[in-house]
Parts: C-alpha cells; structure tokens; sequence
C-alpha cells in the first residue's frame, strides 16, 4: 500500500480511493497524534474544519467531524469557504488544527482531506507519516482506538460567522481601495464563488460580471476557472473591464486577463506584486521566490528591476518552505499560486486577485501595461514517456546534450529537464527568445532523452 498523503494532502475518487472510512480515521488519528505530540497543551481541543462545494465533500466533513468529536475535539464548522479562509480562520480563532476538505482544480469526482496545524500552517511531513502510521496502525492492525465518553466527547458548532471574518481580514490588508475598477470573477462553481465576488465590492471595484458563480455541487472546475480561460477572456472585452480574476475549486490559485483578454499568468503576477512591495517597502529582503519552472523572463525582469530572486524546485509547498525559511514575504508559481506570507500562510486566490486590482486602481494603469514589467518568453515543454527518469541527473550523454543546448541558446535561452515526481516520463522545458529556435532545441533534447534513458 502506498504512502496516502502527497504533497497537498490526502487525494482520490472520492467514495472510491477517498471513502468516508479512511475519513472517519484519518480524523481520530490526526486527533490523537496531535494530541500525544502535545499540540493540545492539557486543554480541550478545537478544530476548524471547512470544505469546498463537491457534492462528495458533504459525506466527507460529516465522517471527518465525526472522528474528531469522537476523538474529544470540538469542532467549529465553517462550511463552504476557500482554502485560504480555513487556514486564516485556524489561526485567528486560535484552534489547535484545521481540516479543509478538497481536491483545488481536479474534476468534481475527486476530493482530499488536508490538515492544517495552528496558525494555520501546513503540518510537518513527520506529522503527516505519524498521523498515517498510527491510522494503519488501528485500522490495519486491528488495535483499539482510546475513546472518550461521556461529556468528554467532542461538540460541533456551526460557525456561520467565518464568510464576513475572512472577507473583512482580506479587506484589512490591502494598501488602498479599488474604486474605479471595473472587474469579471470566475469562481469556478468552487469554494470562492461567493466570498470573491463579495471581496472586490466591498473593497470599491465594480463586479460587472460573474462566471462560474453558481456551484451545484457537480460543475466545479467544469468549463470554468483558472484552468480554462477562454470564457474569462472572451467576457472582458464585452463588459469592458479592467481586470479578470479566475481562481481555482479552493481558491489557493489566481490567474488574471487583461482588457484585451490576453492572460496574465502566475510569473506576471509575482513580478507586478514584486515590484509594488519594492515600491512600498514590503518586499522583505527585496526578494522573490520562485520556481525552476518560473519563465526566463520573470527572472530578467526581476534582474532589471534589483529585485533578488530565489528558485526552488517545482511546488508551492518548496517555495514556501524557503520563504518561511529566510523570511521572505512574496512567492509563487507560474500556475498562479501566490503566497503573501504577511498576510496569508497559503497561496490565496483572492486576496492575489484583490492585491493586483488595488495596485491598478494605485497606479491608474492598465493591467497589459503593469505585466509588461515582464516579456513572457516562448516556452516549449515536451514529455519524454517510457524512459528511465531516475537516470536523468546522471547520463553523461544527456548531460552533453543539454550543454550543447545551452550553448546554442546562450543568455537569452534556458534548458531544464526534470523527472516527473508522479508520472514515469522526463520533462524537457526550452525557452528562447525565438520560438521556431525554442521549438527546434526541445524537440532535439526530447530525442536524446529517448535515445539515452530509454
């Protein structure tokens, strides 16, 4: 049996991978660990526990509160909220861990459990192996769990106040307003479907348009949200806005378009972010954190704006542990996951949506011309199949390959391969400033992987 937690989390077909059983468990194991690991301190403990709109999501909060009161935990059930607002809510209630049911932007068969530990933060991977551990430990091996009974059982509470706590928190960070911003949002039939639309009026702008703001329960992601733009695009230029925001099923994620409906990715969003916070005195350190993945692009404007720069490997879980380590304050990915650890412990698809319209309505400039802080190069990504990606690091063949590339390319152009960390292929990302050239350089290195670690 393989290890059930991955990097975000607990995922699968929900009722299939995902049942209600390993829910109910998962929940009494996480109580118990963290309560032996001394997350409790003597007291009666709390948790936050949230979901998106799956309809799967209802059997799953309901089997994951039923662990945790059994375990003796009071639950504050917070309902249909982001992922962000769950893990701003942990912290800002002051409970002792948080659970967040949901699968971000896969289709609505899927779900996943994610704990969050106080303040809001992502639990340890130790934690995570213990919790999993002791979870095999009583259901596999058949040990009894310690259960409480009487009024040492736990009490679940709905807390309905946690919509106007969360938006209010995302108002009170901004810089300035949004009046005069004229703004789509696409929500995604997901957990922000609501609270984004919500967000930007009260912060000033003008919501001249929803998509995917009527979740059902079965059409979250479906057609809409960041990752499927065209509707987004298509919607700015006929109501004539000024900023587009698509986030994803959870919220953790933002993407933007422009007036003219062209994109603005997750690079270019980092990039204009970074520049304002250099401009307010916010950029920590005067850096940015970013993937391996992020466009050669990002990285030359960040060089011509003296703004230092720190790569991590592909995840934001890796850009935020370096930003937590060094004590960085911007970071993200290319995807669109944006962290402002200031104000956020997790990517937050609205409050970056929120950010990008305060510095519009600040600089009284179109989006197209703040993304142009940045010149997105061509980028050609290939996946290599039926290679051995272990070797990846080590051909000395491929190795010549690649130097021979980056010699070809020079300063202007980039070379990355990488092992797929969930699937068995190679990926091979070119960049350069000519496309045809980008094209040529990829396909060639995609054939000496094949020839090399095949």
């Amino acid at each position: 049996m393989g290890r059930l937690f991955g990097t975000d989390g607990v995922r699968g077909v929900a009722n299939e991978g995902l049942t209600a059983e390993l829910a109910l468990g998962l929940s009494v194991a996480a109580s118990h660990v963290l309560g032996e690991a001394g997350a409790f301190d003597g007291h009666r403990p709390v948790a936050v526990v949230g979901r998106d709109p799956r309809a799967s999501g209802e059997f799953l909060e309901a089997a994951v509160i039923a662990g945790l009161a059994s375990s003796g935990v009071d639950v504050l059930r917070v309902g249909v909220l982001p992922t962000p607002a769950v893990a701003y809510l942990t912290g800002a209630l002051g409970a002792d861990f948080g659970v967040m049911l949901s699968a971000s932007h896969n289709a609505m068969p899927d779900n996943g459990i994610k704990f969050l530990a106080r303040g809001g933060h992502k639990l340890d991977d130790r934690i995570e192996d213990a919790i999993e551990a002791h979870y095999r430990k009583h259901t596999v091996g058949g040990e009894d769990w310690n259960r409480p009974t009487g009024a040492a059982v736990g009490r679940v509470r709905e807390y309905t106040e946690g919509f106007d706590k969360y938006v209010a928190h995302l108002i009170g960070v901004l810089p300035n307003r949004l009046d005069g911003i004229r703004v789509v949002i696409d929500g995604a039939h997901g957990a922000a479907a609501y609270v984004a639309p919500e967000a930007f009026a009260r912060a000033g702008a003008e919501v001249v348009h929803t998509l995917g703001a009527e979740p059902t329960g079965l059409n979250i992601n479906d057609g809409v949200g960041s990752t499927h733009l065209d509707r987004l695009r298509v919607a700015m230029k006929e109501y004539r806005a000024d900023l587009g925001i698509a986030l994803d099923g959870d919220a953790d994620r933002c993407l933007a378009a422009d007036a003219e409906g062209d994109e603005v990715d997750g690079d270019q969003i980092i990039a204009i972010l970074a520049v304002a916070m250099k401009e307010a005195g916010t950029l920590r350190r005067n850096t940015a954190v970013a993937t391996v993945m992020s466009n050669l692009g990002f990285k030359l404007a960040m060089e011509r704006e003296g703004i230092d720069l720190v790569e991590t490997a592909v995840g934001d879980r890796y850009v935020l542990e370096a930003m937590k380590e060094h004590g960085f304050a911007l970071g993200g990915e290319q995807s669109g996951h944006v962290i402002l650890l200031d104000h956020a412990t997790t990517g937050d698809g609205t409050l970056t949506g929120l950010m990008l319209g305060a510095r519009l309505a600040a600089t009284k400039q179109p989006l197209a011309d703040l993304a142009a802080v940045m010149t997105r190069l061509p980028q050609v990504l290939i996946n290599v199949k039926g290679v051995d990606k272990g070797r990846v690091g080590t051909s000395t063949e491929l190795a010549a390959a690649v130097a021979a590339a980056e010699a070809e390319l020079g300063a202007t152009g980039r070379v990355l391969l990488r092992s797929s960390g969930t699937e068995p292929l190679v990926r091979v990302m070119v960049e350069a400033a000519d496309p045809v050239q980008a094209e040529a350089v990829g396909q060639r290195l995609a054939e000496a992987v094949r020839t090399h670690l095949g």
